[in-house]
């Protein structure tokens, strides 16, 4: 076994040595255009080094070569992506029906972790007020002190007050898109702190939400919750929770599980990743803006049907988007029918 290892080493370091200036003279010089033969060259050393990697890994007491390895193929991989970047041109359409619900699945699990964070403090928050509902006024922020009023009033109040059209709700709009903003980013850039105020924040934000869910439920205002929240919720909720996904996928990076990779190399990997989740978050809270502020916040009880359907339709769009959106289509030449 130490033969073969020594022999296959041998074989294949001078590929990688090449590999290595490659990179090297493309780090010192990154104005500088390759030819086609240089760029097709650069892939297929680029790829047998992976493969390389991957052979590696069956042998033992190879630490140090592996790790030498993963450094070579992490900076070829950014050398490789950073020139796609700028030949290749920016297509809207693309992105946003490809790229985006792509890099949204490949990081599956961490969706997975801040959306149940999320529901967990729900949870905490709606099973606190069912037993003390004294603790109502200490769950509510100041910024929403109009959630202290007891659900029927308010309601009372809304669907009797007139809706004003289109005044003022421009500014209205704006208003919610800059706070759902800064709390998705808030979300995401606490990942750095290794995801520990990530975690906090999405259950904070879910406690908010299982105390005025309880509260509205259990005075017997379900229509009126739903018919508000919904419509804008749909796209705002998933929003802050992407901006969960993307925080989470920042403190993986941080600790580094499963690779030796250095943590500069280990964010050049998810670097892109983290601003097409980021991206698509943002338009996603846009719309969520605009629809709170000239849907939600339109309270007249006949109107709520059409409101809540209107919500489920968006919910279900998105769920199907995040989901199918993208996918490769099979390759159907070589099958037989």
């Amino acid at each position: 076994m130490l033969l073969d290892l020594d022999k296959f080493i041998i074989k294949e370091r001078p590929y990688w040595e090449e590999l290595a200036k490659l990179v090297q003279t493309q780090e010192e010089n990154p104005s500088k255009r390759p030819t086609l033969e240089e760029v097709q060259r650069f892939h297929y050393l680029y790829q047998r080094t992976s493969s390389d990697l991957v052979k590696l890994k069956t042998f033992a007491g190879e630490a140090e070569t592996s790790r030498f390895l993963e450094r070579l193929v992490a900076r070829a991989y950014s050398r490789l992506h950073a020139r796609r970047a700028r030949t290749m041109p920016f297509r809207p359409w693309q992105w946003l029906t490809q790229t985006f619900p792509q890099t949204f699945r490949r990081h599956g699990l961490a969706f997975a972790l801040s959306i149940g964070t999320f529901f967990l403090g729900s949870a905490f928050g709606a099973t606190a007020l069912k037993f003390n509902y004294e603790l109502k006024s200490d769950f509510i922020p100041p910024q929403f002190s109009h959630l202290n009023e007891k659900p029927s009033k308010r309601v009372e109040r809304e669907e009797k007050a007139e809706f004003d059209g289109f005044e003022n709700r421009h500014q209205f709009s704006a208003s919610l898109m800059t706070h759902n903003t800064k709390v998705t980013i808030l979300t995401m850039v606490t990942g750095f702190l290794w995801g520990i105020f990530t975690f906090v924040l999405l259950f904070y934000n879910g406690i908010l939400i299982g105390v005025v869910g309880f509260d509205y439920l259990a005075d017997g205002q379900g229509e009126f919750l739903t018919a508000w929240l919904l419509p804008h919720g749909s796209f705002e909720l998933p929003a802050i929770f992407i901006g969960g996904q993307a925080g989470l996928v920042i403190a993986h990076a941080m600790f580094g599980w499963g690779t030796n990779l250095r943590l500069r190399e280990r964010f050049a990997r998810i670097r892109t990743d983290l601003l097409t989740l980021i991206g698509g978050a943002g338009l996603m809270l846009i719309w969520a803006g605009i629809v709170e502020s000239f849907l939600s916040q339109y309270h007249s009880p006949g109107f709520y049907p059409y409101k809540i359907g209107f919500g489920a339709v968006q919910l279900l769009a998105l769920i199907l988007f995040l989901s199918f959106c993208g996918r490769k289509k099979p390759n159907l030449q070589h099958q037989n029918i």
